[in-house]
């Protein structure tokens, strides 16, 4: 049933803060819905037709699950930009907002007639995040790009995968969500800003390129190229500087341990019952290990073949030793640290589906950020933000 009431009082560290989202899919939604779990007032501008993420499956009652973890805690108004009337209510709706989030091609914006340039004019307090592949500007700019293209113009492909296999792309797309919370983490310094007053205190256009974003938190990556002048290479789940620090197949499956510095090493010998592996030159440091990790990895397995997983993990977590299982998703979620962090939250859909999400991760003294409010559907809060804006036209 559609919502017309009034947006209920929200709270958080950016409570009373107003968002208009114009975005799609992921990285923009995504930015959005961080500002709304913080308390922030997100109204979702969509095209007639709705977020083409809606149409993704798994679909229940008519409701995509996906589009739902992007979403929740928003409104929604489905407007046709091209028409003026439409149009004008879009930049009503802006010029009451904090802050404006889009995620559109360069340029997209402007020729709609609603860039930076309209409202620098008329609201220069506004805080316009652009999320794009490639930026505002420069020789590719105009460019459109999806996560995976981008984790390969970016490099991330170059290093993920086993050794000599084909490209493969992180299974989480990356892409999107470190440009979201680049954006979402941009907006909230753009607001500091702006709250302390003083002769810096202005909007901004904040230009957040996927591209580069991706290429950041490739820092250990680009750091090692910076040093030896090498393009990084693909070591599946090993380390290209630690060892033992990577996948270990055992008697029943696979697990993970990082022994990322020689007091954990040791610990490993000690567990493995390997202590001639000390005496061993080929292993006498870090940097030795990860030269001879194929090696070191080779004799580990002999002595992991001996028992289980869940005896391994238990084994090194006695001793101190980082190390987990290589869990699904299903056990990811029902860890007990996630039971314990409260992250999976009961979420409605729109037709009153009852479904799960992942929350807000993060806590503010101790407390956790409740999924107070369902996902939209399409269009849902167009009766009562148009007679909101049609009353304060008559006001």
């Amino acid at each position: 049933m559609p919502d017309t009431s009034p947006q209920p009082p929200r709270s958080g560290p950016l409570a009373g803060i107003k968002v208009a989202e114009f975005c799609q899919v992921a990285a923009g939604p995504f930015c959005g819905m961080l500002l709304a779990d913080f308390g922030a007032e997100v109204v979702k501008i969509e095209p007639l037709e709705g977020d083409t993420l809606r149409q993704w499956p798994p679909i229940r009652q008519g409701d995509s699950e996906n589009f739902a973890s992007l979403n929740r805690s928003k409104r929604s108004i489905a407007l046709d930009l091209k028409n003026p009337d439409d149009l004008d209510l879009a930049r009503r709706i802006v010029l009451d907002s904090d802050v404006l989030v889009e995620n559109n091609r360069a340029g997209a914006m402007e020729r709609l007639g609603l860039g930076w340039s309209w409202f620098r004019e008329r609201k220069p307090e506004l805080i316009y995040c652009s999320i794009s592949a490639y930026g505002q500007d420069g020789p590719r700019a105009g460019e459109g790009g999806f996560d995976l293209t981008i984790q390969a113009a970016a490099g991330v492909m170059s290093v993920t995968g086993e050794p000599g296999g084909a490209p493969v792309k992180c299974g989480v797309p990356i892409a999107d969500f470190t440009a979201g919370l680049y954006g979402a983490y941009a907006v909230a310094a753009a607001l500091a800003r702006l709250r302390a007053g003083g002769p810096d205190a202005r909007g901004c256009h904040i230009d957040v390129p996927m591209f580069g974003a991706t290429l950041a938190v490739g820092a250990l990556q680009t750091s090692e190229y910076f040093g030896n002048h090498r393009n990084p290479r693909p070591l599946g789940s090993a380390h290209p500087r630690n060892a033992p620090y990577q996948a270990f197949r055992c008697a029943d499956g696979w697990f993970a341990i990082a022994a990322g510095n020689q007091k954990l090493w040791q610990a490993v010998c000690e567990v493995t019952g390997t202590p001639e592996l000390l005496q061993d030159e080929r292993f006498a440091s870090t940097s030795l290990r990860a030269a001879n990790q194929v090696a070191l990895k080779d004799l580990l397995e002999v002595v992991f073949a001996k028992a289980g997983v869940t005896e391994w993990v238990r084994r090194f977590a006695d001793a101190g030793v980082p190390s987990a299982p290589i869990n699904g998703y299903a056990e990811a979620l029902d860890d007990v640290q996630s039971q314990h962090l409260q992250l999976v939250r009961p979420m409605q859909l729109p037709g009153g589906a009852q479904s799960r999400t992942v929350g807000c991760p993060v806590r503010f003294d101790g407390q956790v950020f409740d999924v107070d409010t369902r996902p939209p559907a399409l269009n849902e809060h167009s009766d009562a933000l148009r007679a909101a804006y049609a009353a304060r036209e008559q006001a």
